[in-house]
């Protein structure tokens, strides 16, 4: 006899796991189907943010930071350090040890919300009143998949790294997110491909460890997701002050393996024949939506061109009692947008009513310094025909920052000229991640500029600096 559950999640990512522990929190019975395995081979919940993405990254954007605080910023504060010795395959123990971690407290999390992880990977068998889904692993003998049922199923599975014609990725030499987050010694030479998010935190990681990093870019401007203003600061900071080598408007060649090198041959912004010669190389130019293997096409389930999971406002799909959540549909690919699908989808099942405003998702770049923003650039606003106004504080003029020995970036507010009601908030600075929640929280109150300026914020914080350039919105800032 089958098993049945009213619940089934399919994919243990961030969207996935927490979908599954909501549903359980509300009173149903879950299941969650997850056959992710490690490098160790061993079957691990948590997905790609949590064994090879989000988590493992930032342990070691933050382990490659404070060999930069110790060999480059400790001298300013009076403290001389010489000898110093990077020990990287404890940085990578280090980095592999928060990630078990992690992963395991998911484990301890579905144990006691009395989630069921199926260990395999899920696709549809049939549908109706309810659906019947087989779970299979690679290790499993054909007869020893297991068919079960479901009244309500959530997909979840996420997306994998894009990777570029004729360039075989093999994690070793020629590497994506997961290869460039286990390197066992600093190349001399480390090639990017891609200036995005993950090409920007990985190329940084390795450049403070000591390598040599060029970055080649594809696009003709630098991170133009971004406010204008922070992708100027941005590239000042990465290249002039930094040393990252962005080469932009490249178009892509030849690549070559060679024992022990990697040969790229590329077109620059001229047009003119170059070739870069590296050690490793990072192909990070974005990622696929994981919709393979569901057997979509037995339920009629919709899929774009694009291999997106089509669904509505509320995650549901062409398929009734069907959901899809986090980077297999619309929207940005980022873990917190599939977390807050994945516990709105379980309140949905529930009869409740969730919201999501999509303009209130904030989106991170971990580099040094960090960026952060959320809403609307300034730029879109003009193209949209919306009048602004704007207001900016540097962390110059900060004096936790300065005591902080971290002066670098600003806050930019950009805030509606006839409501000030807050449009966008945009950050560059070491804490950037931590200080745009306040800004997020603002918007999702709708909040004017003026609330923020009028705010008491504690002295001397960080957080001053958002004030004051919500103050500074209506030419009044008060420390400038």
């Amino acid at each position: 006899m089958n098993k049945s559950f009213d619940v089934v999640v399919i994919g243990a990512g961030p969207g996935g796991y927490i979908a599954a522990i909501r549903a359980a929190q509300l009173g149903f019975s879950v299941a969650c189907i997850e056959g992710w395995k490690n490098a160790k081979g061993d079957l691990a919940l948590g997905g790609t943010c949590l064994n090879v993405g989000c988590i493992p990254s930032k342990a070691l954007l933050q382990s490659s930071e404070n060999v930069e605080q110790v060999e480059h910023k400790f001298a300013d504060h009076g403290i001389q350090v010489s000898g110093v010795k990077v020990d990287l395959g404890k940085m990578q123990a280090r980095k592999d040890g928060i990630v078990t971690k992690m992963t395991k407290g998911i484990e301890f999390l579905f144990r006691k919300n009395k989630v069921t992880w199926l260990k395999g990977f899920g696709k549809f068998v049939s549908g109706g009143d309810t659906y019947t889904i087989e779970v299979s692993a690679e290790d499993k003998a054909a007869d020893a998949k297991e068919l079960i049922t479901a009244k309500h199923v959530i997909i979840a599975t996420g997306s994998t790294a894009r990777h570029l014609p004729g360039i075989a990725v093999d994690n070793v030499n020629i590497c994506d997110n997961e290869g460039a987050l286990a390197f066992t010694a600093v190349p001399k030479k480390l090639g990017v491909i891609g200036a995005g998010v993950i090409g920007l935190e990985l190329g940084s990681v390795w450049r403070r460890l000591g390598a040599e990093v060029t970055i080649l870019e594809a696009l003709p401007t630098f991170l133009g997701a971004c406010d204008d203003s922070i992708s100027k600061e941005a590239w000042k900071v990465f290249t002039k002050e930094q040393g990252l080598d962005i080469k932009l408007g490249v178009k892509i060649g030849k690549v070559t393996q060679k024992k022990g090198s990697v040969s790229v041959e590329y077109t620059d912004d001229k047009g003119l024949a170059q070739k870069l010669e590296c050690e490793k190389l990072i192909v990070s130019v974005g990622r696929v939506a994981n919709s393979q293997g569901l057997a979509a096409e037995t339920v009629g389930l919709k899929i774009s061109e694009r291999g997106l999971i089509e669904v509505d406002e509320h995650c549901r799909t062409n398929l009734p009692n069907v959901y899809a959540v986090g980077d297999v549909v619309r929207g940005p690919m980022l873990a917190h947008k599939a977390e807050d699908e994945g516990a709105a989808v379980a309140e949905t099942i529930a009869g409740q009513k969730p919201h999501i405003d999509f303009n209130t998702i904030p989106w991170i770049i971990y580099t040094s310094p960090e960026i952060a923003w959320v809403g609307k650039t300034e730029q879109q606003c003009k193209a949209e025909g919306i009048a602004v106004k704007t207001g900016q504080f540097p962390f110059l003029a900060n004096g936790r920052a300065l005591g902080q020995g971290e002066p670098g970036g600003f806050v930019k507010i950009v805030a509606d000229a006839a409501t000030d009601r807050i449009l966008g908030a945009h950050i560059v600075h070491a804490h950037a991640s931590e200080l745009i929640q306040e800004l997020v929280t603002a918007m999702e109150f709708k909040a004017a500029s003026e609330d923020i300026a009028r705010i008491v914020h504690g002295h001397p914080t960080l957080s001053e600096a958002v004030r004051e350039a919500a103050l500074a919105v209506d030419k009044r800032t008060l420390n400038m």
